[in-house]
């Protein structure tokens, strides 16, 4: 009963969220935080190819070249953002383009406001000329003010200024709005900063959901949109539905690489004060690391600021584990010196027989060796008798062939000389088709080898790609390349009593046989091996 308690309790103390929908979500969450350098190694790639172009990027060109690079590096790294945006800037004054010149300056305040310079960023935006700006890039203009006048209030928290901030921030916002297409996410987007801001939490969590169901929205928009909204659920008391706002927007975080992102570390704190320490703990650690990572002096004040308090629960939590896994260490070394006492016994009991079935296999297997090896003998000498006999015969009637021509050989010349005519010796000796005797003699060979050998020619094939097999011509039994090899599985590996048989140099078959190797698909020092291998009928 204690040992049961005692699993009970330390299964109560490390489980969490019991919803299985937020444990689903969060093991999704889990599985991308195992690939985030994977996501950020992408980044690096697509920057690193930036850089590229734009080293050999025209006049004309380069300005766009570091929009890019500043969109690419404006939520992943300050420093680097900053660089380009300064290079951006220069590149439009350089183009004497009012247009470029006051876009580069709403960059340059978005930037900063992401890293927490405040009014640097305002110093940049107040000083840009709307009139040069597209309809477009006003409503980001105008929303960036907004933010930057809001997160202010964020910020400073005091109370004479916090009234005046948000009604600027309200203004901005106003005026996106009468610039954005009312159907647009955007549009949604900006409406819910404001209702946010004037705590009206229902139009602004209608706004950002209908801005989440739109199709194809972008990683940043979906983070964005989640993360507030995570907020707003944590505001009026949905815990789960705020976790798992923050659950989707730290994986749409981390699928962009974004590291000016806050949707990680406010997830840590709910699952901190859910009970979920550990997987806290390494939240914040990632938090923590992302803040060091873009350099956002605010974000890493807002991680610091719950760092230690996770940190300190996890320790103590796995001090508590630790003691309790004690506890289960000496009950279970009481439980194996029980089980081992009956091991002993039993191993003594059961040892003779394992040594005497042990024996009995180590026999049984030499047996069996034995026996195979046997069988592969036999194998071989029914094989080499086979041929033996098939050969003997061919050989007893070739000759027979030759004994039957030479007498008819002999005798016309005996007849040319008891005649004395001596012109026509020549005529017989000069009649005799050394060509066609040695063709008559190869067929022979052939029709008695497939004989024994009848499937040696699509075998041989397979050693080779569909392109590089041999197609013999009609009536063709075996050619110069098969036949080689055939005199090779027949046992005949030397190349000079190859070469005397078929009437070729010894360079010219070990030409063949090179060539041949060089097509199989069979590695070259195993090629013959596997000639020797093909069975006979």
């Amino acid at each position: 009963m204690r040992l049961g308690f005692l699993l009970g309790f330390l299964l109560a103390t490390t489980c969490v969220l019991a919803d299985s929908g937020t444990d689903k979500r969060l093991q999704e969450l889990d599985d991308i935080l195992q690939h985030r350098e994977d996501y950020v190694r992408q980044k690096n790639e697509r920057i690193n190819h930036l850089k590229a172009e734009l080293k050999n990027a025209t006049a004309a060109n380069r300005y766009f070249l570091y929009v890019r690079l500043c969109e690419e590096y404006k939520t992943f790294t300050y420093d680097s953002a900053f660089v380009y945006v300064r290079k951006l800037q220069r590149e439009a004054y350089r183009l004497g383009d009012p247009s470029k010149i006051a876009s580069a300056k709403v960059k340059l305040g978005f930037i900063l406001l992401s890293s927490g310079m405040f009014n640097e960023a305002l110093d940049s935006l107040l000083t840009v000329k709307q009139k040069y700006l597209s309809d477009s890039m006003k409503i980001n203009y105008y929303g960036v003010i907004a933010r930057t006048y809001y997160d202010l209030v964020d910020f400073n928290r005091d109370q004479y200024f916090t009234e005046r901030y948000t009604q600027l921030g309200n203004r901005y916002i106003d005026s996106a709005l009468m610039l954005c297409n009312k159907s647009s996410h955007d549009y949604y987007s900006l409406r819910a900063m404001k209702y946010l801001r004037m705590d009206n939490y229902p139009a602004a969590t209608a706004d950002l959901e209908h801005v989440l169901a739109t199709p194809g929205i972008s990683d940043g928009t979906l983070a964005i949109a989640a993360s507030t909204l995570g907020y707003i659920f944590q505001q009026v008391g949905r815990m789960d539905d705020a976790i798992n706002m923050l659950i989707e927007a730290s994986k749409a975080d981390n699928r962009s690489s974004t590291k000016e992102t806050l949707a990680i570390l406010n997830l840590a704190e709910l699952l901190y004060k859910k009970g979920d320490v550990l997987r806290a703990y390494d939240y914040v650690k990632l938090a923590m690391d992302d803040a060091n990572f873009y350099g956002a002096r605010h974000r890493k004040i807002q991680v610091a600021a719950i760092f230690p308090i996770i940190e300190g629960n996890k320790l103590n939590t796995v001090e508590r584990q630790r003691r309790l896994l004690f506890v289960y260490a000496i009950l279970i070394t009481v439980l194996s010196a029980i089980t081992v006492s009956f091991a002993v016994i039993i191993y003594k009991q059961f040892k003779k027989l394992k040594e005497a079935d042990e024996n009995i296999k180590r026999a049984n297997a030499g047996l069996q060796e034995a026996n195979n090896m046997l069988q592969q003998v036999n194998n071989h000498l029914m094989e080499a008798n086979k041929i033996k006999e098939e050969y003997i015969g061919y050989y007893f009637n070739i000759n027979s062939e030759y004994l039957v021509k030479i007498q008819a050989f002999k005798q016309a010349i005996d007849t040319k000389l008891m005649t004395k005519k001596y012109d026509d010796i020549r005529y017989v000796v000069n009649n005799i088709n050394l060509k066609k005797e040695r063709e008559d003699l190869y067929f022979s060979f052939d029709k008695v080898f497939l004989k024994l050998f009848p499937d040696f020619v699509t075998t041989f094939n397979s050693f080779f790609k569909e392109e590089d097999r041999i197609v013999l011509k009609d009536g063709q039994l075996l050619n110069t390349e098969l036949r080689i090899f055939a005199l090779i599985r027949m046992g005949i590996h030397d190349t000079e009593k190859i070469a005397k048989i078929l009437d070729y140099s010894i360079n010219t078959i070990y030409n063949y046989k090179a060539r041949i190797k060089s097509k199989s698909i069979v590695p070259n020092d195993e090629f013959e091996q596997k000639i020797m291998e093909i069975r006979a009928l």
